[in-house]
């Protein structure tokens, strides 16, 4: 595995031949997120199907956590609880199905009860059959996660042929538990974006996480309070939706701030031109992996400001990708932010630096890695 120090380096290709010069056919089972459910995960398992699609001696298929429900059943998936009982036994039932006729069972997970509703299912069910099992782990909850439900993760995950990841961050947290995780990186698609220099940059923020308490979007809403008083006009974009939108909003009133937009949740096609329309990309998270949306920015030539939660200070450096400060420090955040419109030069060496990032997230590179792991596995079985 890579040396890791304060970013993570990937090599070029790996030495092996890939699966498809090893093997007749390697079939492989993903079961993760659907478009459905908007976030990092089920993009990321869309983009992985389509850079796995049609490698020579490899047989990839998906089955949704999500799957929905035939005919007039779909509407009972609108009733809360009741969703959670029928989409699980049509999960199962998906999972005893197709898992018998595959050899590599490749899981996405996330933390807490979507770890057990979503990952320990297809888990289970591969070890039954005797099937390869490989677990994506991709939640920058994982410490929290793996020390307050140590009985249903540690004796699960363990039972898991391969683990992976998507950082150095969570190969340390991981090791803390006794359990070896590899890492294969996240694909960022670099043509679905435009970048743009910002030249000088605008007053014009944009944050785009989850509306949900671990990404601290109250932090973003005071920094842009500091700004305002300096920046009248200054703008900021909020996309994304969840538990806390009216929280957020009837903050945004108590403060006083104007030109806040709250775009609600935002498809993946739109994305790029919500990033072209922004000239600095705010966040404040408190714990973290290594978010695609940061790769996003990337790509588009948005100069980022961003607390040092989990695994970003794996991705961005402080003042070569982007600016870092302590979490859950909005006066620190609006100051970065300010810094980076007072400093045209800086915003402009923030972004070139990033983009040459991107470049070990595209999907030759994580191809290479997941055909090599696959290969591995199934010589091991």
């Amino acid at each position: 595995m890579p040396a890791l120090t304060c970013r993570l380096r990937f090599p070029s290709t790996p030495a092996r031949p890939p699966v498809s010069a090893r093997a007749a056919s390697v079939r492989v089972l993903l079961a993760a997120p659907s478009l459905r459910i908007l976030g990092g995960q089920s993009r990321q398992a869309a983009l992985l199907l389509d850079c796995l699609q049609g490698e020579r001696g490899l047989q990839i298929t998906f089955v949704p956590h999500d799957p929905r429900l035939p005919g007039p059943l779909g509407w009972l998936q609108r009733i809360k609880y009741v969703r959670t009982v029928l989409t699980s036994i049509a999960y199962w039932s998906l999972l005893l199905a197709r898992v018998p006729r595959h050899d590599i069972i490749h899981i996405f997970s996330a933390s807490y009860i979507s770890y057990l509703l979503a990952a320990v299912p297809p888990l289970l069910v591969g070890r039954l059959y005797r099937k390869t099992v490989i677990l994506n782990y991709r939640s920058g909850e994982a410490e929290d996660h793996l020390e307050r439900w140590p009985r249903t993760t540690l004796s699960t995950m363990r039972r898991a042929h391969a683990i992976v990841v998507s950082s150095g961050y969570l190969v340390e947290v991981f090791r803390r538990f006794g359990l070896y995780a590899r890492v294969i990186p996240d694909v960022v698609e670099l043509g679905r974006f435009h970048f743009r220099e910002r030249r000088p940059p605008r007053p014009v923020f944009l944050t785009s996480r989850l509306l949900e308490p671990l990404y601290n979007v109250e932090c973003v809403l005071r920094a842009f309070a500091l700004i305002q008083e300096r920046l009248q006009d200054a703008r900021l974009i909020v996309a994304g939706d969840g538990s806390r939108r009216r929280r957020l909003e009837a903050l945004t009133r108590e403060l006083g701030l104007r030109h806040v937009d709250f775009v609600g949740p935002v498809p993946f096609e739109r994305m790029p031109a919500l990033y072209d329309a922004a000239d600095i990309y705010l966040q404040a998270p408190d714990l973290d992996n290594t978010p695609a949306s940061l790769l996003e920015c990337f790509a588009s030539g948005l100069p980022v400001v961003t607390s040092d939660a989990g695994g970003i200070p794996f991705l961005i450096r402080h003042e070569r990708e982007g600016l870092l400060v302590p979490r859950d420090d909005h006066r620190a955040l609006a100051a970065a932010a300010l810094r980076v419109l007072d400093d045209p030069d800086l915003a402009s060496r923030l972004a070139s630096q990033a983009l040459r990032v991107c470049q070990q997230y595209t999907c030759p590179r994580v191809r290479a890695g997941w055909l090599a792991l696959y290969a591995d596995r199934r010589e091991a079985s």
